[in-house]
């Protein structure tokens, strides 16, 4: 498939960037605001309430997470505007402030001092007026180039390693071709071969980067005296589709990555890249956490391939889902988009289904909406680094 005069249509946010979806969200500060921001979406058609459980006396990193988390969900290009709601004022302005830098519309309320009611009405009159400017935006014509395209694995079989993951490596060599910005991540999934990665490193200090960001992740299992992964990596239903060692899936996951692209930037976690190319980003592995924080990166589409079958959504991220093994595509068909299992049969060439891969995200680029899309999937899960004050 030839990227290189291919475009999409999408909306052209204020900051320049290029979004697929154009959702006005209902964002919580904290848990004692998810109620009001419920009440909030019910009030206004069409827009979104986005609940979580977290927000309350967290401190140091872990604050800051949250915030950058926040922030960065509200500034990602599939969002045209925000209503942010907290129980109290401060933490609610960090956030507003962190998103009005992206020149969208947002605005901030809070419960302390005003109570449910006030702030449910004032919150409604605001996302009344946001959803009104959005339904006007229209679609542009912007290349391919300019679509952020995040990867994360799960449920993961030996038909992922051999058939779904490398699809999507097929993919990504093609977007890194034309200069996509693309991520990956999933730092305990790379266990055992690390090194694989270190060595698709554009500059040494690209590669002291990455190893900074495995070391941390290996010194919190020193910390907490876990010797090894056996109760989650593999997980148990890993193990049950043929994968025995962490390093057997380190290798599967790495498929992802393709043969050309190279690492071109690391990334914390939430952190936004400021470069095109392929990026490494410090992440879980579990899947919703992982895909909220690409979400929060800004990235607009998401390649998710699955074994097993993993019924992953989020509700601002397109997560387009493809499969290579025959049985799960068979028993869970509703939540498959992109069907391989013919490389395993040798029905298809890989290069083809990277090209049916790219076909899918060029349709779901344009408006069709993904498998968890219709199906309401709409997992929105926050990364903790520590227990809270």
């Amino acid at each position: 498939m030839n990227l290189k005069n291919t475009n999409f249509m999408g909306y052209r946010r204020e900051n320049g960037r290029m979004g697929i979806r154009n959702h006005v969200i209902i964002l919580p500060l904290d848990d004692l605001s998810n109620s009001a921001c419920e009440a909030v979406a019910n009030n206004i058609k069409g827009t979104m309430a986005i609940p979580h459980p977290y927000g309350r006396l967290q401190f140091g990193a872990d604050l800051d997470l949250h915030f950058r988390t926040l922030i960065g969900t509200g500034c990602n290009p599939n969002v045209s505007a925000v209503v942010v709601i907290g129980i109290e004022p401060q933490w609610t302005e960090i956030v507003v402030n962190g998103i009005r830098a992206s020149g969208k519309p947002v605005e901030g309320f809070w419960i302390e001092g005003n109570g449910d009611i006030a702030t449910i009405a004032s919150a409604s009159k605001a996302a009344y007026s946001m959803m009104k400017h959005a339904s006007k935006q229209q679609r542009v014509s912007a290349p391919l180039s300019e679509l952020w395209v995040s990867t994360k694995c799960g449920e993961s079989d030996t038909t992922s390693g051999c058939g779904s993951n490398p699809t999507v490596g097929n993919a990504f060599d093609k977007l890194y071709d034309i200069g996509s910005t693309l991520v990956f991540g999933e730092t305990t999934e790379l266990t055992g071969g690390e090194h694989l990665v270190e060595a698709r490193c554009r500059t040494d200090a690209i590669k002291k980067q990455f190893k900074f960001m495995f070391d941390r992740y290996q010194d919190i299992i020193e910390r907490h005296k876990t010797s090894d992964l056996s109760d989650s990596q593999p997980t148990k239903g890993n193990i049950a589709g043929g994968l025995t060692t962490i390093e057997e899936k380190a290798l599967g996951n790495i498929q992802k990555i393709g043969k050309k692209c190279m690492v071109d930037g690391v990334l914390d976690k939430a952190e936004e890249p400021k470069m095109s190319g392929l990026h490494f980003m410090d992440s879980s592995s579990a899947a919703a956490e992982m895909v909220t924080l690409c979400a929060a990166s800004g990235f607009a589409a998401h390649f998710f391939p699955t074994g097993q079958g993993n019924v992953i959504g989020n509700p601002i991220l397109p997560v387009i889902k493809l499969c290579a093994n025959p049985k799960t595509v068979r028993t869970m068909s509703e939540h498959i988009d992109v069907d391989v299992s013919g490389l395993l049969r040798r029905e298809e060439t890989m290069d083809s289904a990277g090209d049916k891969l790219l076909d899918c995200l060029l349709r779901t680029a344009n408006g069709e909406l993904t498998a968890a899309e219709i199906l309401g999937h709409r997992e929105f899960v926050l990364t903790r680094l520590y227990e809270s004050a």
